[in-house]
């Protein structure tokens, strides 16, 4: 990253917008998003084209629930990278503004790319939200739990993944799949949605 901002401000300016950079991930990390977003959008001014700048600037407007904004930087890191990392949080920008053709292309190139399995997990929860959201519960469903088996060994995504498809079941009427889901979700990670409250209404 200090290279790409040399390229752009020179290496004795560069130094000091590293250190901004780095300032601007801390406060990101402690939760004080306007904080980073003021560190951020001046550093954007300055280097516009530093991709690993506008991808987190994308996740400190996602995080404050500001779409547009969060869509420009992360359209801006997706185009400067040719990366998919950012797809599911990107999808899920534009499931908040209904944007449902935006969601289904960006699920589908990060579906072809498959560059792990977390990755891919995440945008298909964010597709199969967005299915849901037009109604199209079958599909949603269908989206999220095709393959989908327990693993050995369940990691947070495995566990996200689950939530979500008991949730689809029980808003399509499934009360016995969603408790059985919620019911295995809370007895591995019981902090995770209120899973217990939700699987013990469903008894």
């Amino acid at each position: 990253m200090v290279g790409r901002l040399a390229t752009a401000v020179g290496p004795k300016r560069a130094e000091r917008l590293a250190n901004r950079m780095a300032e601007a991930a801390e406060e990101f990390s402690a939760e004080h998003l306007d904080d980073a977003a003021r560190i951020l959008t001046g550093i954007v001014r300055e280097a516009p084209d530093v991709p690993e700048v506008r991808e987190l600037l994308g996740l400190v407007r996602y995080r404050q629930g500001r779409w547009r904004p969060a869509v420009r930087e992360l359209e801006s890191f997706r185009q400067l990278t040719g990366s998919v990392e950012q797809n599911a949080v990107l999808a899920d920008c534009y499931r908040a503004l209904g944007n449902h053709t935006e969601v289904a292309t960006l699920w589908d190139e990060l579906r072809q790319v498959s560059p792990d399995a977390a990755l891919v997990t995440e945008g298909r929860i964010v597709a199969a939200g967005d299915l849901a959201d037009q109604d199209r519960l079958t599909d949603a469903i269908e989206l999220l739990s095709r393959g989908w088996q327990w693993p050995k060994r369940a990691r947070d995504y495995h566990l996200r993944r689950a939530y979500a498809l008991a949730d689809l079941y029980e808003r399509a009427g499934d009360f016995p799949a969603a408790h059985a889901l919620f019911e295995r979700v809370a007895q591995l990670s019981p902090e995770l949605g209120g899973a217990a409250a939700r699987a013990a209404a469903l008894r």
